[in-house]
C-alpha cells in the first residue's frame, strides 16, 4: 500500500519502507480521499531535514500511528525540492494559520486540496491526538471544516503581495546599505541574532555597491560585507578540514551549525568569495573559494557530471556526528602534541562547544605554521574518512545547478583552473541534453533520467544565468544560445501582465493558489534571478524587450530597499548591475592568441557590476550581437567597452582595458 518505491526522489525513498500508506502527489490521491471521503494528510520535507527524519522515527515508522494514519487519512509524501510549487503554496498556508514556518511541514486539506489545519514538528503523542482530533471534526463537522478551507484559500487568493514601484535609484540601493546596517552585527558578523544564516544575496550586493559607490556607504558595504565573509570562514558553519558551508549557524556566533550541506548554499558563497577575492585580493577569500569548489567536486559531483542536492546532517542517527570532535579523539588521530595543538588551533575543549562533550571545529585565527596546520587537516580529514558519512541526495535539481555552473565558471577562470570552468561545462551539458525538451526545461533527474517535475520559475532563471556566464568565460555560443531559448520561455509562459512573474508557467499544474513570492529565501527568488539572467542577455543583445522586462520586475525592490532589505538581496544586486548600465565587454581575436586570453581574463577580473563579456574572433556571421561589426585594430586582439551598445575606443593593451572599465 505504500506507494513510493519507484518514485525519483531520495526523499521520498526513505519512506518507501515506512507502514504509512503513502502516495506520491497526483490526481490518484485526490481521487482515492474522494472515494474513501476522507480528508488528506500532506506531509512536506526534504531528504536532509533533521526535524523531517525525527518525525519520520517517532511517527511515520510507527505501527500504531500508521494505522491512525491510514484509517483516517490518504497521506501524501512530497518533497519540496522536486515540488517547490506545492512546498509554496501550502507553506504560505501554514503560516497564515501559525504564524511560523518550517520542514517537516504537516497539512490537512479537504480531497480537493483546500488546506484547514497545518503545522510543522508533532512530537508522536501530539500527532497521534491530532489525529484523531481532525478525523473527529471531518465525520461531525464537515461543513465548518470544508468551510474553513475555503475561508483559507479565499484568504490567500485576495493577498495582493507586495506593491510595485518605479526601477530602482541610487538613491534606493543607498538607502539598502543603511537599512542593512541597522541589523549588521559589527562584532560577529551577519544580520540579526540565532540562527543565523549565510546571507549570500545580501552580500554579494554590498561587494557591487562597494564596487560602484567609493563614498561613505560603499566603505560601509564592504565592510559589512567582509566581516561576515571573514565570520563564516572561520567559524563553524564552514567545515574546516574538507571546505564546504553548513545550511545555518544555531547560535550567533557561528559556531555551531545545523550539519546539513545544501548544493544551492555552496554554489552562491563559492560566487560570492570568488568575487570577494576579485575585488580585494584576500588570500582568505582565494583559500576559501578554491576549497568551496573542491568540496563541490569531491562530495557532490555525480557519475552524469551534474551536482547532486544535499549532504544529510545525521550520520548513525545522530546529528553532526561525522563532523564533531573531542580532545581525546584529536589525540587519537595525531598524537599528543599535534593533538593539542590542533584542539587549541581549532577551539575543541574539554567541555565542548556542541553536544555530549564534542566541539565543531573552528579556526579563529590562521595559526603561523602553515605546513603544520596542513598535516593536521590531513591527518583529521583521514581519521574521518574511517566514520559512517552522511547520506547524499543525489538528484540533480535545475535551478541549484544552474548557480553552480555560473559559480564554478567564474572561480575556475579568475583562479586560473580550467577543471573547474570544465565541470562547469559538463554540468550544463547533463541539464541540456537530460532537463531541456526543446519547449520547457524539467526540474529533477537522477541517475541521468529526467523525472516529469517541470521547472518552475527559478530553474529557468538560474539555469539561464549560469549558462551566460559560462558563455562569459567560455565564448562558446551554444551556452548563449539555449540561455536566450530558457528566457524566451519566461516572457511567453510566466509573466503575470503587471511587470511581475509568476513562480509557475501558464499551463503548470493548477494548485489552489498560483504561487508568486518576489523575495528571496535561500535562493534568489525566480523574480530578482529573471531579472538578472534578462538583464545580462539584453547587454549581449541589445533587446529592448529582455531589459525592459528586467526592469519592471526590478519594481519591488524600491519598496523593499528602504525596510527590507535583507529580503531582496539578489534584486538589490541586479539593480546595482542595472545603474552601472551594466558595462558591456566585447574581446574579439583568434582564439588560440595569448593575447586574447589576457584581454578576456583581464575584463571577467572587473568588479563592475553585473558587467558581461562577449568573446569571439572575428567574422561576418551573424552571432552574439555585442561582437557583431567589431573588427580588429592593427591586426591585433582587441577589446570595446560598451553600454547600451555605444561602444568607447577600441583597445589591445590590459592597461587601457582595465582604465575604460573602470572609467
Amino acid at each position: 500500500m505504500n506507494r513510493l518505491q519507484n518514485a525519483t526522489s531520495p526523499y521520498l525513498l526513505q519512506h518507501a519502507g515506512n507502514p504509512v500508506h503513502w502516495y506520491e502527489w497526483g490526481e490518484e490521491a485526490f481521487a482515492e480521499a474522494r472515494r474513501r471521503d476522507v480528508p488528506l494528510l500532506i506531509s512536506v520535507g526534504y531528504s536532509a531535514c533533521h526535524w523531517c527524519h525525527v518525525m519520520a522515527h517517532e511517527s511515520f515508522e510507527d505501527e500504531a500511528t500508521a494505522a491512525l494514519m491510514n484509517e483516517h487519512f490518504v497521506n501524501i509524501k512530497v518533497d519540496r525540492e522536486e515540488r517547490p510549487d506545492v512546498d509554496a503554496v501550502y507553506m504560505n498556508a501554514t503560516q497564515a494559520m501559525t504564524g511560523q514556518g518550517g520542514w517537516p511541514m504537516t497539512v490537512f486539506a479537504t480531497p480537493d486540496g483546500a488546506p484547514f489545519y497545518a503545522g510543522t514538528y508533532f512530537p508522536r503523542p501530539q500527532f497521534q491526538r491530532l489525529l484523531l482530533g481532525v478525523a473527529q471534526a471531518w465525520r461531525e463537522d464537515r461543513e465548518g471544516v470544508i468551510g474553513q478551507g475555503r475561508k483559507i484559500v479565499a484568504a490567500l487568493n485576495e493577498y495582493a503581495g507586495i506593491p510595485s514601484g518605479p526601477a530602482p535609484t541610487a538613491q534606493a540601493l543607498t538607502d539598502a546599505v543603511r537599512n542593512l546596517a541597522e541589523s549588521f552585527d559589527a562584532e560577529r558578523g551577519g544580520f540579526g541574532g540565532a540562527p543565523k544564516f549565510p546571507p549570500s544575496m545580501v552580500l554579494e550586493f554590498l561587494l557591487r555597491h562597494a564596487a560602484a559607490e567609493r563614498g561613505e556607504t560603499g566603505a560601509l558595504a564592504l565592510a559589512m560585507a567582509e566581516r561576515t565573509l571573514e565570520a563564516m570562514a572561520k567559524g563553524g558553519i564552514y567545515d574546516q578540514l574538507a571546505g564546504g558551508f553548513a545550511r545555518y549557524s544555531v547560535d550567533a556566533d557561528w559556531v555551531v551549525p545545523h550539519f546539513e550541506k545544501m548544493l544551492y548554499d555552496n554554489a552562491l558563497l563559492l560566487r560570492v568569495y570568488t568575487h570577494w577575492w576579485r575585488s580585494t585580493g584576500s588570500p582568505l577569500a582565494r583559500r576559501i573559494t578554491l576549497e568551496t569548489a573542491e568540496w563541490l567536486l569531491t562530495e557532490m559531483r555525480t557519475p552524469e557530471g551534474g551536482f547532486a542536492s544535499a549532504l544529510d546532517a545525521d550520520s548513525e542517527g545522530e546529528e553532526g556526528k561525522f563532523y564533531v570532535w573531542t580532545p581525546e579523539q584529536l589525540r587519537a588521530a595525531l598524537g599528543e602534541e599535534d593533538g593539542a595543538w590542533a584542539a587549541a588551533v581549532f577551539g575543541v575543549t574539554e567541555q565542548g562547544t556542541f553536544e555530549r562533550g564534542t566541539s565543531v571545529l573552528r579556526l579563529p585565527a590562521e595559526p603561523g605554521d602553515t605546513e603544520r596546520l596542513a598535516r593536521v587537516r590531513a591527518g583529521l580529514l583521514q581519521a574521518r574518512s574511517g566514520r559512517v558519512r552522511p547520506s547524499r541526495d543525489d538528484k540533480i535539481v535545475a535551478a541549484w545547478n544552474g548557480l553552480a555552473i555560473a559559480a564554478l565558471a567564474e572561480a575556475g577562470v579568475l583562479c586560473e583552473r580550467p577543471d573547474l570552468v570544465a565541470a562547469a561545462r559538463e554540468a550544463a551539458t547533463l541539464l541540456r541534453e537530460v532537463h531541456w525538451t526543446g519547449e520547457r526545461l524539467l526540474r529533477t533527474s537522477r541517475d541521468g533520467r529526467a523525472s516529469a517535475n517541470t521547472g518552475v520559475l527559478e530553474d529557468y532563471a538560474d539555469v539561464a544565468e549560469g549558462l551566460l556566464t559560462l558563455y562569459g568565460v567560455t565564448g562558446e555560443t551554444e551556452w548563449f544560445e539555449l540561455a536566450g531559448d530558457l528566457l524566451e520561455v519566461v516572457l511567453d509562459r510566466f509573466t503575470d501582465g503587471s511587470g511581475g512573474f509568476y513562480d509557475t508557467a501558464e499551463d503548470a499544474e493548477r494548485l489552489f493558489q498560483r504561487p508568486q513570492d518576489p523575495t528571496d529565501n535561500a535562493t534568489p527568488s525566480g523574480r530578482f534571478a529573471a531579472a538578472g539572467a534578462l538583464l545580462s542577455y539584453a547587454a549581449l543583445t541589445g533587446s529592448t524587450r529582455h531589459r525592459e522586462a528586467a526592469r519592471a520586475a526590478l519594481g519591488t525592490v524600491t519598496v523593499l530597499a528602504g525596510k527590507h532589505a535583507r529580503f531582496a538581496g539578489w534584486g538589490l544586486a541586479v539593480a546595482q548591475a542595472a545603474l552601472a548600465g551594466p558595462v558591456e565587454v566585447a574581446v574579439v581575436g583568434p582564439g588560440d592568441d595569448p593575447a586574447t586570453d589576457v584581454l578576456h581574463r583581464t575584463a571577467l577580473m572587473s568588479p563592475s557590476p553585473g558587467l558581461v563579456v562577449a568573446r569571439g574572433a572575428p567574422s561576418a556571421e551573424p552571432g552574439v550581437p555585442l561582437l557583431e561589426h567589431r573588427p580588429l585594430v592593427d591586426g591585433s586582439p582587441t577589446a570595446y567597452v560598451c553600454r547600451g551598445f555605444v561602444c568607447r575606443t577600441p583597445v589591445t593593451t590590459p592597461q587601457a582595458l582595465r582604465a575604460q572599465i573602470a572609467a
